[in-house]
């Protein structure tokens, strides 16, 4: 991972984003909380988003794009967050289907040094009516085709 500046770290793939660690974000011991990951990476992916079009602005009918829900979040903890700062969160997308996604995540100090925690986040549009999944539209498959992870190149 490579860096332009400290305010907007570029991936070669996906996308860098850095986030604040609260002090409301440590647990007892003056480390990140582990249930405070899935809200940084909420944090992380929700501008990038709104800075392409695609954010909730209290109507989801204008936007539908921002309805849906998460299905599956998994994380591995590497090393720990200390103390408020800042973190790179890592993201891109390794599926990006009909309805659904799975994104792949790194939590990362901001020189890139330290892996502090990997993940994945799968989630899947749903009609607001319904609650069924529904296809996501063209305004989503535009952004989402930004953070797909480039396919390995075979030999």
């Amino acid at each position: 991972m490579s860096h332009t500046t400290t305010d907007r770290p570029v991936a070669e793939f996906g996308h860098v984003e850095h986030v604040p660690v609260h002090f409301d974000d440590l647990d007892a011991m003056g480390i990140l909380h582990n249930a405070r990951y899935a809200v940084l990476l909420e944090r992380a992916l929700t501008p990038y988003w709104a800075e392409r079009g695609v954010a909730f602005r209290g109507d989801v009918h204008a936007t539908p794009d921002v309805f849906h829900a998460v299905r599956e979040f998994t994380i591995t903890y590497r090393a720990p967050v200390i103390g408020v700062g800042t973190v790179a969160v890592h993201f891109w997308l390794e599926h990006f289907g009909t309805s659904s996604a799975r994104y792949a995540f790194e939590f990362r100090s901001t020189d890139g040094a330290t892996v502090h925690a990997t993940g994945t986040r799968s989630i899947v549009r749903l009609d607001p009516a319904t609650l069924r999944p529904t296809a996501w539209t063209e305004v989503a498959q535009g952004v989402a085709a930004t953070l797909l992870r480039p396919a390995p190149a075979s030999a």
